[in-house]
């Protein structure tokens, strides 16, 4: 991919992230002050949709990230250190490393991040929180997604507990069809080993969620459990 496409690309994400709404090339360079004309970005956008990169979801102009343009953006994102508050948060949170600083700062993920969150302290005990926030998502108020969302959840201890038995330590973070939890979210988590216990913690969202401020504070949390 060349550099111009890489930029709209990059735009149309963060828009995306942002809003969950088509993007269209007019706003697209009027909103971001891109050096390009809305023209050039249409022609720009024709080619990422013949590459499978954006999708055009109904006759409106506007157009939205696909699975692959969202895995591709994964394999850029580097981690970054959370602001100083956030980091007091999380230490406050974490420094006896029981149960009950793990909900804290599970409540407090959920709140930050706008997402669901998930924390199996160890098998088959599994807490999670903020799932009224999968509801509030623009992408996910269709009633059919709503009985996938309520599937989901049904599942989530089954499912928790067969990705601690699959993965390995570390943070990971799947998007669509390769998401166990299904492939109309994203998800980043962490597996990690406390004492001889075996736990795992994740942020559950719409495929569009915000991944560099998701990873960074997986990865720092994860760090921190060490």
């Amino acid at each position: 991919m060349d550099t111009r496409k890489e930029l709209i690309l990059n735009t149309i994400l963060k828009e995306h992230i942002k809003t969950g709404l088509p993007v269209a090339s007019k706003m697209l360079v009027e909103k971001y002050k891109l050096d390009i004309s809305p023209a050039t970005v249409r022609n720009e956008m024709a080619a990422l949709e013949l590459d499978d990169y954006i999708i055009q979801p109904h006759t409106s102009s506007g157009r939205i990230p696909t699975e692959r343009a969202y895995n591709w953006m994964l394999n850029s994102i580097k981690t970054k250190s959370p602001n100083p508050s956030e980091i007091d948060i999380i230490e406050d949170a974490l420094k006896n490393k029981n149960e009950t600083g793990f909900k804290q700062l599970a409540k407090h993920l959920s709140q930050t991040t706008g997402n669901a969150v998930f924390w199996a302290f160890h098998k088959h005990n599994l807490y999670y929180t903020g799932i009224s926030n999968l509801f509030q998502q623009p992408e996910f108020s269709r009633i059919n997604v709503i009985h996938d969302i309520s599937t989901v959840i049904d599942r989530l201890d089954e499912i928790v507990n067969l990705v601690i038995d699959e993965t390995e330590q570390g943070v990971h973070t799947l998007v669509g069809e390769n998401n166990p939890f299904g492939s109309i979210f994203g998800v980043s988590f962490a597996k990690y080993k406390l004492k001889e216990n075996l736990g795992m913690f994740g942020v559950l969202g719409p495929m569009r969620m915000d991944y560099q401020k998701v990873i960074s504070l997986v990865d720092f949390i994860n760090k921190s459990l060490k």
